[in-house]
């Protein structure tokens, strides 16, 4: 059967680790999960029992493609609360998970062949996803001694997606930052997207969102992390105003609407911040241990992480080869890492990335066997 070269993406390898791991698991051998950003608590209480009274009511069908206007209006809502801004429920989409958000804007935004700028290290699938659309992603590396603050190339850009807090350095940008950013991409003529997925997960003072600076934005957010809703698979995309019926046409036809489950869920979700602001402090005490106990086990050169749940480590005076040296991290200690490869095709062979969004006696007993691990290899 002939192919299309659209297809023709790379892995994305964090999910071949977890297939290792469970392979490992299944033969009796204990793992501890450092490598998926996976948070390692429930959907909130509040969300299963709004969930729970939705399912005795009826049956649950297809909503409107741009989502239940009630939780539009929740989302619009957690801008006031978060930000300070006054945003237009109109304006929120609901998706099904901040993938297809990106495939939305990505569609929307940009004819095929185009140039969209994306950093390096970054979230692997933003690559992945513009090939699989015909669209050309070009590489903008950072640089730790810079807090990985990215600097717009002297290239004709269709767009630039900007995450902050970053995967999988966890850094995030300031509002004088985000501003030059957004100012120089308008001033282009270049789209700009920016992520905002990891916002509420945050330490270092408060993520800053775009729609702070600019209405002309495109912002992408999702229940997955803050709200620990990874398999719920709902996220949601914040459009200027002249967009929304260009996205609302591209999402009737993709995905005809984010799941009505899922959805119903989230409405629980948004005012379950008691039960998210406990998850918030089960990450703080983790990133304390870790940032405690990775130096003192070898792995001391790390980025600032600032906000979501991830330490990123330069390894290259330890191994030259990141996907080797977490197959030999898995089988001998019993701990799953994310090869920097994943992040950074270029530079990723010397970084690993290490989650901690699991529970706190799993990133203790995590960090005991990466300390027996590194003393044993001298």
């Amino acid at each position: 059967m002939r192919s299309s070269s659209r297809g023709d993406v790379d892995p994305f390898i964090v999910m071949d680790v977890m297939e290792q791991a469970r392979r490992l698991e299944q033969a009796g051998r204990s793992i501890i999960h450092m490598e998926v950003g996976q948070p390692g608590t429930p959907a909130p209480k509040a969300a299963r029992a709004a969930l729970a009274r939705a399912m005795d009511d009826g049956a649950l069908g297809y909503t409107v493609a741009l989502g239940l206007p009630e939780l539009r209006q929740g989302i619009a809502a957690l801008y006031a609360d978060w930000y300070g801004v006054e945003l237009d429920p109109a304006r929120v989409v609901i998706t099904a998970g901040s993938s297809a958000a990106f495939v939305l804007a990505f569609t929307a935004l940009f004819e095929a062949g185009e140039k969209v700028g994306v950093t390096e290290p970054g979230y692997p699938s933003y690559r992945q996803i513009l090939k699989a659309l015909s669209l050309d992603p070009y590489a903008i590396p950072t640089h730790a001694a810079d807090r990985h603050v990215p600097e717009l190339p002297d290239v004709d850009l269709a767009g630039l997606i900007v995450a902050s807090p970053a995967n999988p350095t966890g850094t995030m940008l300031s509002k004088d930052d985000l501003g030059a950013l957004i100012a120089a991409c308008q001033a282009k003529g270049t789209a700009f997207i920016s992520d905002e997925i990891y916002h509420g997960v945050q330490y270092e003072g408060r993520a800053v969102s775009a729609l702070e600076l600019s209405d002309d934005v495109y912002v992408i957010n999702s229940f997955s992390k803050y709200f620990s809703m990874t398999g719920w698979r709902l996220g949601w995309m914040v459009v200027p105003e002249g967009h929304v019926r260009r996205i609302e046409r591209l999402a009737q036809n993709m995905f005809i609407c984010a799941p009505h489950a899922a959805q119903i869920a989230a409405l629980g979700a948004l005012g379950a911040r008691d039960e998210t602001e406990a998850m918030l402090a089960n990450y703080r005490e983790n990133r304390r241990l870790m940032l405690d106990g990775l130096p003192k086990a070898g792995f001391d050169k790390i980025a600032p992480p600032d906000g979501a749940f991830y330490i990123y480590a330069d390894v290259s005076d330890l191994r030259q080869d990141s996907r080797a040296f977490a197959a030999e991290i898995l089988e001998q200690a019993g701990v799953a890492v994310t090869p920097g490869l994943d992040f950074d095709p270029v530079r990723g062979h010397t970084t690993l990335r290490f989650s901690y969004a699991r529970s706190t006696d799993d990133i203790a007993e995590g960090i005991k066997r990466l300390t027996s691990f590194m003393a044993q290899r001298g």
